[in-house]
């Protein structure tokens, strides 16, 4: 009896299986294609056309199905589809690869670019350039940013690169490390999550992210989103991935889950250290779940904690300072949501408030949906014990908001549990003597000196409270005299119970308050704070009490009422003047009842039409039932939306944290004005990616168009590589330089 040899353990080999039937084994040397163990097909390098032959007869046969095949050979299934028609339509021609580039032979030669780059680095200009080398000046640009080789050009040869010796080279844009098991895992619920892996590569395009992870990990996003909510149901993309890929995303101007819809999987997916990125249908799902645990409150009061008392010597001055506002957020939908009036549009809107507090920097750290029809001043009373736990101590926190918060009541509510106010006074109000103005000054953040005229006295608020005792609330007033519209000067007024506070710092803490809505302003353009993450809604509360519309028409018409009184009575009161008076040489003048009636007569008239406004007014009650009033009003999902403004607020801080680090870390000249956009410029860089070093992750990012940002951010890559920054669920620590292009290795694409 023959003896059949076991088959080889394809797997134990490297193979990848497709199916029960067939299995596919690839190296450098090419490719093989087992079919029940027997070897069916061939190819070596480069012979592509054999490779499609073998992933299309493997369907056509029935050895495996589609699926299988695509996942195997690393496409996706249309492309197997179209191998598999041409194979049918033009046989093994229609397989062959077709060489794509230019029709005629290129002018831009090795030599020509050599010559190009001696007359260029001659001092000659582009186009003196161009014509001395008879090219085009595109042509010149395109051989300027070639690398120039060391037989070429021996003298552009880094001397210190070559005593440091041969660098290590890299794949340019490997496949990425396949993940298929752990997909099938997670497709069981067996997987937790799938954890970074992270392979060397070249010319990766989404290289300059990882300059953020540094500074994400100060917002605290990741550390607070674990405490609150542990991890994510089983599946592929665990939490820290999720928020990751959101917060990087928003950084590179894409902050919505449709955004991921302009990002290549495979390339975002290199940074997060995953085959491919999350798409747009998995980010739902998984900030879905998250909604489900309904503790998004819970993770901004994390974060607003987290940021209060994580952020250095600065952090007193911080918490010591807060400004609180309320933002519209205007609805475009066609859902029946209640009308909120927007100072921004100038006009009420369907639309949700929001009441959110920003620190002494107007960073974001904290927000919270406000009540439909709530005041700020409302808002702020209920605030108040969330800020407490913020701040995490007893230290009095000056508190500043605009007029929209103005009650005496709420001042002395907050100044009795260790708030101080720092607010504009509201209404009319007398003016106050020019001889108590003096010049103050202030020295801000930035070491400038600045100078303001300030009265500084105390003035005193009736209580609503207290209205028949008459107690009042003493209060600290600084007036300034500033240019009023259409010409001349007015007096505006700060209130603060802040009684110890320099009037200086009071007038810049009170105008800092604007910075909270440049925060506003910049979030709603590059992180789309105003988006709807979520159009889901609920029913509103049908037995809340809303405001009557019809009691302030009522009161509109009372008003118009009373001036038409008062109209009426003036010129009644001139005409019986009149009556009463003789002409000029006559004797006594007799005013008759009919003469007086009928001077009266409109008075009269006035009168009985401002008693009748009046009665309708009173008659009509100031709240109503709001299902009475407008039956069947929604409001919308606020759990979604918080948890995405969680990330923005993470993204927005990481964002001002790399500026500031520009602005402090490095000898930019133009850092006080460009901070952000060489911020934005170095997020969107090209790099390289290195894990040849055990125990750390290497980020080469590529050279800017300038040598002056090109050396700013090397000076910021040293700093970030001095903060041994772990990438987030691995032991890598990060390290950051910018690509030297004399020293610069040649890459290898991969097998």
């Amino acid at each position: 009896m023959t003896t059949q040899t076991a088959f080889p353990v394809l797997p134990g080999l490297g193979a990848v299986l497709m199916g029960e039937r067939a299995a596919l084994l690839e190296n450098s040397t090419g490719g093989k294609v087992f079919i029940n163990g027997q070897l069916a097909y061939v190819w070596g390098p480069g012979q592509d056309g054999l490779r499609r032959l073998a992933a299309s007869q493997l369907v056509d046969t029935g050895a495996a199905q589609v699926n299988e095949v695509a996942a195997a050979f690393g496409i996706n299934t249309e492309s197997l589809r179209r191998w598999r028609k041409s194979l049918q339509g033009a046989g093994l021609v229609g397989l062959a690869p077709v060489k794509k580039g230019p029709k005629r032979p290129s002018l831009l030669t090795g030599e020509k670019a050599a010559e190009i780059q001696r007359v260029r680095a001659g001092g000659a200009s582009l186009r003196a350039t161009a014509e001395a080398t008879g090219v085009s000046t595109d042509t010149v640009r395109r051989a300027m940013a070639m690398t120039v080789s060391t037989e070429a050009a021996p003298a552009a040869t880094d001397l210190e690169g070559m005593a440091a010796g041969p660098q290590p080279q890299l794949p340019i844009l490997p496949e990425p490390v396949p993940r298929t098991a752990e997909r099938a895992a997670a497709r069981s619920g067996l997987l937790e999550c799938a954890e970074p892996v992270f392979a060397p590569a070249a010319r990766i395009r989404h290289a300059g992210l990882f300059l953020a992870l540094p500074a994400l990990e100060t917002t605290g996003l990741l550390a607070c989103a674990k405490e609150v909510y542990g991890s994510l149901p089983d599946g592929f993309y665990g939490l820290e991935t999720i928020l990751i890929d959101a917060v990087l995303r928003a950084l590179a101007g894409e902050a919505r889950a449709e955004g991921a819809t302009r990002f290549d999987p495979v390339e975002l997916g290199r940074v997060l250290g995953l085959d491919r990125a999350p798409e747009v249908k998995t980010i739902r799902r998984r900030i879905s779940q998250l909604v489900q645990d309904g503790k998004a409150q819970e993770l901004i009061a994390a974060l607003a904690k987290h940021h209060l008392t994580a952020t250095g010597p600065e952090g007193e001055d911080l918490a010591a300072v807060l400004y609180v506002d309320g933002h519209v957020r205007a609805y475009q939908g066609t859902k029946k949501i209640g009308k909120i009036y927007s100072t921004r549009l100038k006009f009420p809107v369907p639309a949700t408030e929001e009441t959110w507090v920003t620190d002494a920097h107007g960073s974001p750290i904290f927000v919270v949906m406000a009540e439909p029809g709530a005041s700020l001043a409302t808002e702020l009373r209920d605030l108040l014990p969330e800020l407490r736990t913020a701040v995490g101590d007893d230290r009095r926190v000056l508190v500043g908001f605009d007029r929209g918060g103005w009650s005496p009541d709420l001042f002395k509510h907050m100044a009795e549990r260790g708030f101080d106010v720092l607010t504009w006074r509201k209404g009319a109000s007398k003016n106050v003597e020019e001889k108590l103005f003096a010049e103050v000054t202030h020295i801000d953040e930035h070491g400038q000196t600045r100078k303001w005229s300030v009265a500084d006295t105390v003035v005193d608020l009736p209580l609503a409270a207290t209205k028949k005792t008459g107690e009042v609330l003493n209060i600290r007033q600084l007036s300034r005299i500033v240019a009023a519209t259409g010409g001349g000067t007015r007096q505006i007024h700060i209130l603060t119970t802040d009684l110890t506070m320099g009037a200086g710092e009071v007038v810049y803490r009170m105008g800092s308050r604007w910075r909270q809505e440049n925060q506003f302003r910049y979030a709603r353009l590059r992180f789309e704070l105003d988006s709807h993450d979520s159009y889901a809604s609920t029913d509103d509360n049908e037995d809340r009490m809303v405001p009557e519309p019809a009691k302030k028409k009522a009161y509109q018409k009372v008003v118009a009422a009373r001036n038409a009184h008062a109209e009426a009575a003036a010129i009644a009161d001139a005409n019986l003047l009149a009556l009463k008076t003789p002409a000029e040489g006559a004797g006594e003048v007799t005013v008759t009842s009919a003469m007086h009636n009928q001077v009266m007569a409109p008075v009269w008239e006035a009168e009985n039409a401002l008693a009748t406004a009046e009665k309708v007014h009173k008659s009509n009650p100031a709240k109503v039932r709001l299902g009475d009033l407008n039956p069947g009003q929604q409001v919308l999902d606020t759990e979604t939306k918080l948890i995405h403004h969680g990330i923005r607020m993470a993204a927005y801080n990481t964002a001002v944290t790399i500026a500031r680090e520009i602005r402090t870390n490095t000898g930019y000249k133009r850092a006080d004005q460009e901070a952000h956009a060489l911020m934005r410029q170095a997020l969107n860089q090209t790099g390289d990616i290195d894990t040849t070093d055990p125990g750390y992750l290497t980020i080469t990012l590529n050279p800017l168009p300038t040598k002056a940002k090109t050396a700013a951010i090397k000076e910021l890559c040293a700093h970030l590589t001095s903060t041994e920054t772990r990438y987030p669920g691995t032991q890598l620590i990060l390290r950051y330089k910018i690509n030297n292009h004399s020293q610069q290795p040649t890459a290898i694409t991969s097998p």
